[in-house]
């Protein structure tokens, strides 16, 4: 009896029955409860102390770990009935908590070693029923347990539809095709060591980015699309001449189009208000010229370009604060 070819790394648990008493007919997928990679899943099985283990551990960082030999009994399903007959796979969430959501590239990834195993131990047909009679098991039905989690339990029926394509020989795309539209979330786009998970749902990718502090979507193409960079130049005071236009709608219409556009919706507001209460453009964003130029002596909004730059992002008239501040010079 093989094991799989996909395996990345090997890291042996002694917790096990030694050689199963029943052929493998069945496969049970469980989450890790955690976003981990495969190294840490095998680590977490190798004390003696742990008492649990797995066939097979799928990290988020996509790599397969070989934890327990399929000839093997792995002590992972709460269950020597199903236990005997099936290989068991741990699969790590992309982010904790939640649904508990599970990376497309990482289900790719499952849905490859599911096929394998299949292919390997003869099961023609990767059935899934929704009970103990067919081939993809589910922890939960075997012991008090939430495992798989709501979001891996949900892709069951897809998982076996996959499989089975390609068990038949017709899987509908190609892994290329697959990671074409994956969106990635990163710390940037050069550091593919800090990715968290790939996803085809721009939903799910936004979901691990705002539990991960620091982290954003990228396209395929290296862009970064969550949180939206604003792209746009425009200062405040030109912002809010355009709002009182009506170019950027009214109520959470107006609110939800700034803040997608990457703009401080209340510094805009503020103006708006301050422009059509006859407010002196003097106070713009609430400050002084007087201020603003003493501020600008003090050091507080560097110099030459830079000065330049972040006085009118804020809103500010850079020409004026500049006078201003030749004359306190």
């Amino acid at each position: 009896m093989s094991n799989s070819s996909l395996v990345d790394m090997r890291i042996l648990s002694p917790n096990h029955s030694g050689r199963r008493n029943q052929p493998i007919t069945k496969i049970a997928i469980h989450h890790t409860a955690g976003a981990i990679s495969a190294a840490t899943i095998g680590n977490i099985f190798k004390p003696t102390s742990r008492q649990a283990s797995c066939n097979y551990g799928i990290g988020n960082d996509n790599k397969i770990v070989l934890c327990v030999d399929e000839a093997n009994r792995s002590w992972c399903t709460s269950s020597s009935w199903c236990d005997n007959r099936a290989i068991t796979i741990e699969v790590a969430n992309s982010s904790n908590g939640g649904n508990w959501p599970v990376s497309d590239r990482v289900l790719a990834k499952l849905i490859d070693l599911v096929t394998d195993i299949c292919k390997r131990n003869g099961i023609k047909n990767c059935t899934y029923t929704g009970g103990k009679d067919g081939v993809l098991q589910k922890h939960e039905w075997y012991a008090n347990t939430n495992c798989p989690g709501p979001y891996l339990g949900s892709k069951f029926s897809y998982i076996a539809s996959e499989v089975n394509k390609r068990l038949s020989g017709n899987s509908s795309s190609s892994s290329a095709a697959n990671t074409s539209s994956l969106y990635r979330v990163r710390k940037s786009w050069g550091d593919a060591k800090s990715q968290k998970g790939a996803f085809r749902s721009f939903e799910n990718a936004k979901k691990c980015a705002n539990v991960n502090s620091g982290y954003k979507v990228f396209d395929a193409k290296g862009n970064e699309v969550y949180p939206r960079k604003s792209t746009s130049s425009k200062n405040i005071d030109a912002l809010a001449r355009e709002v009182i236009a009506g170019n950027w709608g009214n109520g959470g219409e107006r609110v939800n189009r700034l803040k997608s556009a990457g703009y401080d919706y209340n510094a805009v507001q503020n103006r708006v208000n301050e422009i059509l209460s006859g407010k002196s453009s003097s106070y713009v964003g609430g400050k002084s010229i007087d201020t603003l130029a003493r501020e600008v002596i003090r050091g507080d909004w560097g110099n030459g370009q830079d000065r330049k730059n972040r006085l009118e992002r804020a809103g500010y008239d850079y020409n004026a604060v500049q006078r201003r501040v030749n004359e306190l010079l």
